[in-house]
């Protein structure tokens, strides 16, 4: 019997839509789910999702749940990695430090001030699952869902080259289908793929039956100016491909939006906006237990599975081979984008595994604003390697939104405040409380 391993598996709405993804496949074998969290609230509530999941679709399915990380990797098959070190506190400190000091930020938890952070703080976790996976099941597929996506999976190429772990991140794909809804045409049918580093990837192929769908796109542009105001058009615009994560995000990326309270209302911007996504998560985690209290139905995605590690899995147990996109240390992937940095590119996973594809060069105007991204993290993995605190410094002073707003002094005054604020979760050697393993 299969098993998949959830840690933080307390997410319990995105766990039930993977779990409604698994199961809507009719020719899997019985699954054991293992879930685990280190709250014992949300633990149950997950448990108690993944029974209902299963009576609702009439599926078998074993699930065991236990707070102890060691006992459910065990003899798993596959890994699936969805943690908050942190949690709702931490994306709190992530955004409201920094604009205190002057930086603006919309989500703060994969590129910046706030993705250097929370990757600081997720890099000793991360060791620690590191060696267990190696010890109970290290012939298990990673599949990682934590945030930020490049630094964590680059920080996974550094203390355990040896495990097979992919990022997965499904903005290519919602990337497209809004793209399609946007101009009138189907996604079934459509032909894309997508390169360059997690939430700024470009679309270099779009089309249907053999044609460009990017004529039909700026046609639609053309004719509505509001599409002006938004992130992701601008940057198509002038770079010439369309980036695949949203624009409040793409937006945190390039030192041309939020540098100035004019630009934030001409696209469009709210910042700070994932704190409040962030409270409704944890309102529709509460909706949830309530649901389950109360014996409730709880409400089911719709039928069309969207998310990768589903498909990896089912993939790999069936042998159905299928394209998805994937996030990778550079071997050879992307030619003008730096070997052993992590990309974003196509990948072919069948039953022996996820195979990325070689994509050659992507557009040069997008590598460059890549190589701005990855010399971050570049620095944030070298801060963390070196236990060397100038260095967290450098990356958020590389980082184009930090410097298009704030003074080099001021990024270090706000890097003091934000390793104090953070010390519980970071390396003794960058001013924390935690011993950091190699």
């Amino acid at each position: 019997m299969p098993r998949i391993a959830f840690l933080g598996a307390g997410s319990a709405v995105f766990t039930r839509q993977l779990l409604v993804d698994l199961l809507r496949y009719d020719d899997l074998p019985e699954l054991e789910i293992a879930l685990q969290d280190i709250d014992a609230d949300r633990l149950e509530m997950a448990r108690g999702t993944a029974e209902h999941v299963a009576a609702q679709l009439g599926k078998p399915l074993t699930v065991v749940a236990s707070l102890d990380r060691r006992e459910v990797l065990t003899g798993a098959d596959f890994v699936i990695i969805m943690i908050q070190v942190g949690g709702l506190e931490g994306t709190r400190i992530d955004l409201e430090i920094p604009a205190k000091h002057g930086l603006q930020q919309t989500i703060g938890d994969t590129t910046g001030v706030g993705g250097v952070f929370r990757a600081l703080r997720t890099f000793p976790v991360i060791s620690q699952i590191a060696a267990d996976v190696r010890e109970l099941c290290p012939d298990a597929w990673v599949l990682n869902y934590t945030n930020p996506m490049t630094l964590n999976i680059w920080w996974w190429s550094v203390v355990a080259p040896e495990i097979k772990v992919v990022g997965l991140c499904h903005s290519v794909f919602w990337t497209v289908w809004g793209l399609c809804e946007l101009i009138g045409v189907p996604f079934e049918g459509t032909e894309y793929s997508a390169a360059g580093v997690n939430h700024q990837a470009w679309l270099t192929q779009w089309s249907r039956e053999g044609e460009s769908l990017y004529p039909l796109l700026d046609a639609k542009i053309a004719e509505d100016p509001e599409l002006l105001r938004r992130v992701r058009v601008e940057m198509y615009r002038r770079i010439g491909y369309f980036p695949t994560e949203t624009s409040e995000h793409s937006s945190e990326y390039l030192p041309w939006f939020l540098r100035s309270p004019e630009q934030i209302v001409k696209f469009r911007l709210q910042p700070l906006e994932y704190l409040g996504i962030s409270e409704r998560n944890v309102e529709e985690l509460e909706e949830v237990k309530r649901q389950l209290a109360a014996g409730e139905p709880l409400e089911l995605p719709e039928e069309g599975a969207a998310e990768y590690a589903p498909q990896i899995i089912h993939s790999i147990l069936t042998g159905t081979e299928r394209k998805i996109h994937v996030n990778v240390p550079n071997r050879g992937y992307i030619d003008n984008l730096p070997q052993n940095a992590v990309v974003e590119v196509p990948a072919i996973t069948d039953g022996s595994g996820v195979h990325p594809c070689a994509v050659g060069s992507i557009p040069t105007a997008g590598a460059v604003f890549n190589r701005t991204v990855l010399s971050v993290g570049e620095l944030t993995v070298q801060a963390a390697l070196t236990g060397d605190p100038q260095a967290v410094r450098q990356a958020v002073l590389v980082d184009s939104n930090a410097s298009s707003q704030l003074t080099p002094q001021q990024i270090w005054d706000l890097c003091d405040e934000m390793t104090q604020a953070h010390k519980a979760y970071l390396p003794r050697s960058l001013g924390g409380e935690i011993d950091l393993v190699l």
